[in-house]
């Protein structure tokens, strides 16, 4: 069968952007992938994974591997497009749906190829990196092994369709999602002198823990710490028992990463007890900075330029990926598509050009066999 892959991925965008589904819930995308992958003789390998799949094409003793994304966000959609999401609350708002459609297609290409191949090509579709860590669950069922290097990629409504986006070295931000709970004793607020005011030691801590990224960071550094929530109290006569925070802190060298967590810790630790309360801190996030390999980059950019894509350094951007999970393990490279300007990444009227999607999977299969020729 002569198969128009650009015709066929342009299609499965368009159900997979009107059929989003969130972190671990991808059963559905799931499925549609897999039949996709079966409909054009493409082995599937056999992981031990609730959501997401990995194909396999090739043979030979190196592995390379290609990842998409493919869950979507909590999010009411305002894009005006004709394939607009049919679930609402539930949105592919940062493209996952895009990147799905490149790498299935980059998967079909690599297939027509596969006699020419000098190696083998996993294809990686994962769940919940929005969650974020979904993978995690990729890594823990055995994917990457005998894996030498791993490629990504995302939409990115910054440049034209046509532009890649390309950068050796930190790229993402490391990410840690703080929970943290100030317990004290609740009391009349006619009378503070006989509880423990919770609302105003967090008030002490959230200021204070400013200081870290102001006065401990250094100013050539990038980090940020952002308290989001703060939950205190129910009314207006009562001073609370207790108050739950919770935030996140962004980071991009092990140095910086390493003193801020510390650096947090000693001051929750310290203003509970300058006040005599008891604190908990749970880290319920934590991510590295997105590192790409440095001996990975002149393969990505001499790839771009001899499939005519138009380079430019990829801006680094404090928030993360958990690819980055990946290139602790492995060598590893993430590539910025260039998917027409729009409004940025998780806005509800953010949209892709499917003319990206063709352009890019033909990129990512030359990357791959580029990768294997090396």
């Amino acid at each position: 069968m002569n198969l128009d892959i650009k015709e066929y991925i342009e299609k499965e965008f368009y159900y997979l952007h009107q059929h989003p589904e969130l972190s671990y819930r991808e059963f559905k995308t799931t499925e549609r992938l897999r039949q996709d992958l079966v409909d054009n003789g493409i082995e599937i390998l056999p992981y031990n994974l609730e959501t997401g799949l990995v194909g396999s094409i090739g043979s030979g003793d190196k592995t390379v591997a290609i990842r998409a994304d493919i869950d979507a966000l909590p999010i009411l959609e305002e894009a005006v497009v004709p394939y607009k999401s049919l679930y609402d609350g539930v949105m592919h708002a940062c493209g996952h749906d895009s990147h799905a459609a490149i790498i299935l297609g980059a998967a079909l290409l690599l297939k027509q190829q596969e006699a020419l191949l000098k190696g083998k090509v996993r294809v990686i579709f994962q769940p919940a990196e929005e969650a974020p860590g979904g993978a995690r669950k990729i890594i823990e069922a055995g994917v990457l092994d005998k894996v030498s290097a791993i490629f990504g990629i995302h939409s990115a409504p910054i440049y034209d369709v046509g532009t890649l986006g390309i950068t050796g070295g930190p790229t993402h931000a490391a990410v840690e999602k703080f929970e943290l709970l100030f317990e004290g004793n609740g009391t009349h607020a006619a009378h503070p002198n006989l509880g423990k005011d919770t609302v105003l030691i967090a008030s002490h801590f959230i200021t204070a823990v400013q200081s870290i990224v102001s006065r401990e960071i250094d100013p050539i550094d990038s980090a940020v710490v952002s308290v989001t929530h703060i939950q205190a109290g129910n009314t207006w006569n009562v001073i609370p028992q207790s108050a739950f925070l919770e935030g996140t802190i962004r980071t991009y060298t092990r140095e910086s990463r390493i003193l801020a967590k510390q650096r947090f810790e000693e001051l929750a630790k310290g203003i509970a007890s300058t006040f005599g309360i008891k604190v908990s801190l749970k880290w319920t996030v934590e991510l590295p900075a997105t590192f790409n390999d440095y001996k990975l980059e002149q393969l990505a950019r001499t790839t771009a330029l001899e499939e005519g894509f138009i380079v430019e350094d990829a801006p680094r951007s404090l928030g993360g990926e958990d690819f980055s999970l990946y290139q602790e393990k492995i060598p590893g490279f993430f590539v910025l598509i260039g998917t027409g300007k729009t409004f940025p990444n998780h806005n509800p009227k953010f949209r892709i050009s499917p003319e990206a999607l063709y352009p890019a999977a033909k990129y990512v299969a030359t990357l791959v066999r580029n990768y294997l020729e090396s």
